[in-house]
């Protein structure tokens, strides 16, 4: 299975033997589970597990989940209460569903940076980065259609700003949201289609999954050296690999146990936290909320999508957002090819390191940035008073008089209007004042978000890197002669 050479599966008995002559599922499993493995893994290597606990989790809370869930707007949130207040455990099946998204998501993204920091999109694994991608692109859109499930009011205001951004496409689009909403609007038919969407895709998920290992069991995990195991015999590879039972099973295991006492706390004593107090309000298509969000693990390109408020030539801004969300998500299934750089990890690389902290704060930030209103002020204490402006006419020309300093401005400018004859067409405004609004951080940080792209295409051909170790035994080794080496304090 891996090209790595290792001891392959040799069964003895003459059942096992027959079996495997059939169906060589045990040696599938034992090639699995003893591949041999780069020995110097880090702890960023233990979110495969948890990714997979994840998955196993929202099928199982998913399927016992639908078994008492009516998708029909008149009473899918009737039924969300049922589940809570009358099924046995009902409540702690639907808040592992919910929080289990959250950790699945957390998850996920520290996995992608992980993978972004240590090159792991980089040859030979590029077909596996991509597959990665398509998972999350999965994830994404199962999550979206979940969030629609409970018909709050949250659910119908994101399905209604969402679905409608595919409106904004020419010439496609509108067919394409009609099919999405199966008619004009979010109604019926648009919560049959995404129930019956969430319950398909976590399947096309587990298939993505088993290609995903199935990928990186051919070429090899990556490390933190970027240094590929050596593959010229077995007792070569054994200088840098170990078995990965029991050694990362171990590992993988101690640190789920402790991700899960995390998790199970959050899902014990504060279940609600990351959820929106708007979607325990049943759908109402005649109120809107006065602020729609999605769920917090898309706020960074929904706060790319809000970024956009100029038109570009023909090009509307609405339309324009919609290809600047769609092309953050796009922009990492080219990554492989957008890197020029031969370094693989980012410990070697101290330019490249740099701008990737960076990069992981602008993510931070527009996840922020999604979360608020895109017209408040970033620093509501620096933003100043708002002025009166009377607009009239004077000889023919228009003119202005700006008045500033709260009530007083406003009886200055009653006063000044007063002294002005009938036919000036005296008018009174208020214009706030100039202010960093988070539209307008929002558009700086989606400009970085993609720079940073642009940075690492350049950096491959320019940046010096480190000297690299000759392998991974030699780097191991190294590290472990430095600490034996040590002097220890007197």
């Amino acid at each position: 299975m891996s090209g790595i050479p290792h001891d392959h599966y040799e069964p003895k008995s003459g059942g096992a033997k027959w079996l495997h002559s059939r169906l060589p599922i045990v040696g599938l499993l034992y090639d699995t589970l003893m591949i041999p493995t780069p020995k110097n893994l880090n702890w960023m290597w233990i979110w495969g597990i948890v990714l997979t606990f994840c998955l196993a989790l929202q099928i199982v809370t998913g399927i016992v989940l639908v078994m008492h869930y009516t998708p029909h707007v008149d009473m899918a949130f009737a039924s969300i209460e049922h589940i809570m207040r009358n099924v046995n455990g009902g409540h702690m099946l639907r808040y592992l569903h919910m929080n289990g998204a959250s950790l699945f998501f957390l998850a996920v993204y520290i996995h992608i940076f992980r993978g972004l920091y240590y090159g792991s999109y980089k040859a030979p694994r590029e077909i596996t980065w991509i597959v990665g991608m398509l998972i999350y692109l999965m994830m994404m859109g199962t999550a979206f259609m979940g969030y629609v499930l409970p018909w709050g009011q949250m659910s119908f205001w994101g399905a209604t700003v969402i679905t409608g951004l595919f409106g904004a496409i020419p010439f496609i689009g509108e067919p394409i949201q009609t099919w999405l909403l199966g008619g004009p609007a979010v109604d019926n038919a648009t919560l049959n289609r995404f129930f019956s969407l969430h319950y398909l895709l976590p399947f096309v998920i587990a298939a993505l999954v088993a290609i995903h290992i199935w990928a990186f069991h051919t070429t090899g995990n990556n490390n933190p050296t970027g240094v590929e195991v050596r593959r010229g015999s077995k007792a070569e590879a054994e200088k840098d690999t170990v078995p990965f039972w029991p050694y990362f099973v171990m590992k993988d295991l101690f640190a789920l146990a402790l991700i899960m006492v995390v998790f199970f706390a959050i899902v014990g004593f504060m279940p609600n936290y990351l959820g929106h107090p708007d979607n325990y309000i049943e759908a109402n298509p005649l109120v809107t909320p006065a602020h729609i969000v999605p769920e917090w693990y898309l706020l960074p390109f929904y706060a790319v999508l809000r970024a956009i408020t100029f038109d570009l030539g023909p090009i509307p801004a609405k339309l324009l957002g919609v290809i600047f969300m769609f092309a953050a998500i796009a922009v990492l299934f080219i990554l492989p090819w957008l890197d020029t750089s031969k370094v693989k990890s980012m410990r070697y690389r101290p330019v490249a390191k740099q701008f990737f902290f960076g990069f992981v704060a602008v993510c931070l930030l527009l996840g922020w940035c999604g979360a608020a209103n895109p017209d408040d002020a970033v620093i509501p204490a620096l933003q100043g008073d708002p002025k009166l402006v009377v607009s009239y006419t004077a000889d023919g020309q228009e003119a202005t008089s700006e008045y500033k300093g709260g009530n007083e401005a406003y009886l200055d400018a009653k006063r000044f209007m007063e002294t002005l004859p009938a036919d000036a067409n005296a008018s009174l405004s208020a214009v706030p004042a100039p202010t960093f609004l988070f539209r307008h951080f929002s558009l700086i940080l989606t400009f970085c978000y993609f720079g940073f792209f642009v940075l690492l295409f350049f950096l491959g051909l320019t940046e010096k890197p480190k000297e690299l170790p000759e392998s991974i035994h030699k780097s191991v080794l190294k590290r472990h002669k430095a600490s034996a080496s040590a002097v220890p304090a007197e």
